[in-house]
């Protein structure tokens, strides 16, 4: 029996970069598990829409998807959207059985990619010393996914011995210039900041834009496509595949 099709399913953005992310975080998908079908797909603004891959994967065959949403945080669109989602494509193809898993979320692993991103910031920069660091995310209305944004900023710093402060690119305080201002205020002159985000697009330009005025040294890019986060899509799927076996 052929294993469920994987559908990574991310946000979607109108900046091609962050479809083209999206993309090459599939391919190294794809790359680790060969034998499995695994299709990209965004909830809106890029393109292939979720349900246009779900009618593809139904008519090539296959009657068992797994969709794995490539959300950093549990908020909004991890509550609202993507349930919405699975149950319209369930109502649209009877006898599809189809399993949306938890979030990608945020993975101590992660924070190997956000030094590594760092990294090459710094580097590019031509910078060697550091004295604070942002973390910059999206930001939610929701507190419980930025309590999860500053529980993993609090784990960085922890690891660095560094002041970290979590800042945001919308919906709630602290943004990242105000955060870059913050520490500069304290006397620290070597404030870098990572991006934590998925991909390319609006909010991490903007996040970039206002740190950097604020007087940050260097800002990293967002996550994009990594092993870490190939591996831990792969296995939110096999928790998602196990949960297709009838009992």
């Amino acid at each position: 029996m052929a294993a469920p099709a994987l559908i990574a399913l991310a946000h979607g953005s109108r900046d091609r970069r962050s479809a083209a992310t999206i993309k090459a975080l599939v391919d190294e998908v794809r790359s680790m598990r060969p034998d499995l079908r695994v299709e990209a797909a965004f909830l809106e603004l890029s393109k292939p829409d979720f349900h246009s891959v779900v009618d593809r994967l139904v008519k090539a065959g296959h009657d068992e998807i797994v969709v794995v949403p490539l959300l950093l945080t549990h908020a909004y669109h991890a509550r609202v959207d993507v349930p919405a989602g699975i149950a319209e494509a369930a109502e649209r193809h009877p006898g599809l059985r189809i399993e949306a898993t938890s979030i990608l979320g945020l993975e101590a692993s992660f924070l190997e990619v956000l030094d590594l991103r760092l990294r090459e910031a710094l580097s590019s920069a031509r910078v060697r010393e550091l004295d604070a660091l942002v973390l910059a995310a999206a930001g939610s209305s929701d507190p419980l996914a930025n309590q999860a944004v500053a529980r993993l900023a609090r784990l960085w710093g922890t690891h660095h011995r560094l002041p970290v402060t979590a800042a945001y690119a919308s919906s709630v305080p602290p943004a990242t210039g105000e955060a870059v201002r913050a520490f500069r205020a304290q006397g620290r002159r070597h404030i870098a900041v990572a991006s934590l985000f998925l991909a390319p697009g609006l909010l991490p330009d903007r996040a970039a834009e206002l740190a950097l005025e604020a007087g940050a040294v260097a800002v990293s890019e967002p996550l994009g496509a990594h092993p870490n986060l190939a591996r831990t899509v792969l296995a939110r799927y096999a928790v998602g595949a196990v949960e297709l076996v009838p009992v």
